[in-house]
Parts: structure tokens; sequence; C-alpha cells
């Protein structure tokens, strides 16, 4: 049985840049612009006021975490910081540990912050998949895994990136499937914890070949056409056959790079009756003919 969560971590490919640990004392603000890379932070003490792109503030506690596949704007400042306060740069301590406000005495806040950067050329079309931001809180295995990614981040051990690799990996489906248990939004993680939509979903994942319509992706569901395409536009963020189309060209784009295959392979195997079908549909979505693309990707 197709793991779709599993298969679009593995694609995106993550990376990690690299990892601090950051205390704060006093008021603080921090501000941080992205440029569609991911971002995360892990709350180990205190409390603080996260804001991302447009989405509400959250309000961090100790033992919270929070993932952005495709950070683009970011405040991260302390609780009790107003509406006005200025943006500053944290202060080096050590190698990976930086302090926020107030210098002197002792740390109110402790977190651990990772950037990471998704190597696939097909990352956007994959993390459009994604919730926009996850906000996850009290899952003891996320903060397991993220002292683990601090700790590789920092060393300079044999196999260093490969482990990192991995464990990012692992961090990154954890989040993904607690999200839809400990917090509420739109996206593939939502879908999956739908009991109706999750058969439909992991059905497009095994068998992408298949000429899936809405009517036959409501089978999977075992609901109605008219309440299936409203149930997963909603919990999923995008139409049924919208995805399918974001799935089958992702697949195709990674296929294409591959260059094992002819165009004809690939398109049968993504589900086209035709070479000519497949490339109209993929200059569409990506705007270069599919052949171009596989001498460029590779």
């Amino acid at each position: 049985m197709a793991d779709p969560l599993a298969q679009v971590v593995s694609l995106l490919h993550p990376t990690a840049r690299f990892s601090k640990r950051v205390e704060g004392a006093g008021e603080w603000c921090v501000h941080r612009e992205g440029e569609g890379e991911p971002f995360y932070v892990a709350l180990l003490a205190g409390e603080c006021r996260l804001t991302v792109d447009d989405q509400p503030p959250l309000h961090l506690q100790a033992g919270d975490f929070v993932l952005v596949p495709a950070l683009r704007s970011l405040f991260n400042c302390s609780a009790g910081a107003g509406v006005d306060a200025l943006p500053e740069l944290p202060v080096r301590l050590g190698d990976g540990w930086f302090r926020v406000g107030r210098q002197e005495g002792p740390a109110e806040v402790l977190m651990q912050i990772g950037h990471c950067q998704f190597e696939s050329p097909d990352a956007p079309l994959l993390v459009s998949l994604l919730p926009q931001v996850l906000h996850v809180r009290g899952v003891e295995r996320l903060a397991t895994l993220v002292e683990m990614v601090g700790d590789e981040s920092r060393s300079a051990r044999p196999g260093r990136e490969v482990v990192l690799e991995r464990l990012l990996e692992l961090l990154l489906i954890e989040a993904l499937r607690s999200a839809a248990q400990y917090s509420d939004g739109a996206g593939l993680v939502y879908g999956l914890a739908d009991d109706r939509l999750a058969g439909a979903l992991r059905a497009i994942h095994e068998r992408p070949e298949h000429a899936w319509t809405v009517a036959s992706l409501a089978v999977e569901a075992a609901l109605s056409r008219s309440s299936f395409s409203a149930r997963f536009t909603q919990v999923v963020g995008v139409a049924p056959m919208e995805y399918v189309l974001a799935w089958r060209m992702a697949l195709a784009k990674q296929l294409l790079r591959s260059q094992a295959l002819t165009l004809e392979q690939v398109a049968e195997r993504v589900g086209y009756a035709s070479a000519v079908t497949f490339s109209a549909a993929f200059v569409r979505l990506v705007g270069v003919a599919p052949g171009r693309y596989g001498r460029v990707g590779s």
C-alpha cells in the first residue's frame, strides 16, 4: 500500500542548512524574510509569539513545534512584546548558540531553530500539497528528533550529511502526521487523517496511471460524487482532479530527470494515453516541454 506522506517527503529531498539554539530574556523581536525555504522552531522553555506570512499569530509554549514548509516572512517575538517592537539581530554566544533581548541574567526562553532546504526542483509543486503552517503541541518524539538534528548539525562526524538527511525526513514525517491529530488546517496530512478521503488519496498514489475521475475517486472514498468533491476540496485544500494532476506531474518530473524512459513510457506511467496529451498537460502546468525539461533538469 502506498504511503503518500512518505512519498512526498522523499521526493522533496530535505537537507539541513543550519540549526541553532536561541535563548532570550526581556522584550525582543526577530524578523526574517525567506525565499520559500522550510523552517522549523521547537520551543524548549518559556513562551513566545510567532507570526508567519499572513497567518494569525501563534502563541507558543514549551513543548510546541512549528514547521513552515515554505517561509516568506516571519516575526518571532517575546510574548510581552508590543506590536510596534523593533526587530533586532540575535547576538552570537558561541557555535550554534545565540541570544536575543536582554543580554544579562538568566534566559526566559529557549528554542531550537532549523533552516533547511528542499533539494528537489519540484519543491514548489510538492509543498503546495502540504499545510502552510504546522503547529504541534506536546509531541515528545518531535522534541527528540529536533535535539538529534541540532546535535548532528554541529558535529563533524563521518556520514554527517547522510544522517542529517535521514533525520530531517523523519522529523518532517513525524511533524506532518502529528499535525492532523493536534491542529486544524488543510493539506495532504489532514486528508490522510480522514478515513474516507485516505482511501482515495492512497489510490491516487498507488495507481497514478489509472484514468481517475471524481466519480471513480468517490467510489474509493465510499461517498457520493458531490459529497466527496466538497469534502476533498475543504480538507485537502485543492479539488480532487487538481491534486491528481499535481501528483502526476511531480512523478513525471522525477521520471524525466532519470532519462531512463521514453516520453511515451513516462506518459503511460502517469496516466496519459499518448505522449501528445501528456506533453500538452505538462506544458500547461510547468511552462516548458517535457523533453526540454528532462535535458535541463538532468
